[in-house]
């Protein structure tokens, strides 16, 4: 018979279930060269992003930015987003067969993400079945960002889990900060963003390298 140790799951989205670096770092370079700043490599955005907008749009330009000028790059580049966030993401190799899996097992399902809430749930909508997340949470105005554990507590609220049954899954220090500030295990994906060393660093749980090894994490015999 299959016990669950965890009964709820919660992921990141960008370089956790998706490939998204390449559309960001486009719509965020084709914003610096509307505004006239230089634009970065692709691989750049490997370190900038996962801290939310505004953050996001920090990083992107020249350090002394004034305030004003980092809230209209951001506003630039959500506007550029809407253009091409779907030309070149994916989800990554294993994960809607994982994701099926643990359907299946009726583990309760969820998102949080430091991406706008609307950009989210466009992304979960696109690239997923219906009905495979019961929670999805972007970034949302008067709701801390990770990894303050506000979001991750109330995800676990809304499904009745103790944060010790929850399982939250990323692939930066972001997100294993977050699961241990909320109480909960944290697992970090080399497939990602940001380097094994980060996700050791910040203190995961578990490191694994395939989607598939999810499954073997929480599923015990």
């Amino acid at each position: 018979m299959i016990s669950h140790q965890f009964k709820t799951i919660i992921f990141d989205l960008d370089g956790t279930l998706i490939d998204t670096l390449t559309d960001i770092a486009d719509a965020a370079n084709d914003a610096l060269t509307q505004a006239g700043y230089p634009a970065h490599p692709r691989q750049k955005y490997r370190l900038y992003v996962g801290d939310g907008l505004l953050t996001l749009a920090e990083r992107m330009v020249p350090a002394g930015t004034p305030d004003t000028a980092i809230r209209e790059i951001a506003q630039k580049f959500k506007t550029c987003y809407k253009l091409n966030w779907a030309n070149n993401s994916r989800p990554y190799p294993g994960i809607l067969t994982m994701l099926e899996t643990l359907q299946k097992e009726e583990f309760n399902l969820a998102v949080l993400s430091n991406k706008p809430d609307e950009f989210t749930h466009l992304f979960v909508a696109k690239f997923f079945p219906e009905n495979t997340f019961a929670q999805v949470m972007g970034n949302r105005p008067n709701v801390p960002k990770k990894p303050d554990p506000t979001a991750a507590l109330a995800i676990a609220d809304y499904f009745g889990t103790e944060p010790a049954h929850c399982l939250l899954i990323g692939d930066s220090s972001v997100d294993m900060k977050t699961g241990s500030s909320a109480g909960m295990t944290s697992m970090g994906v080399s497939w990602g963003f940001r380097e094994r060393q980060e996700l050791e660093d910040s203190g995961a749980d578990f490191i694994i390298d395939r989607p598939a090894d999810i499954i073997t994490h929480v599923l015990t015999r």
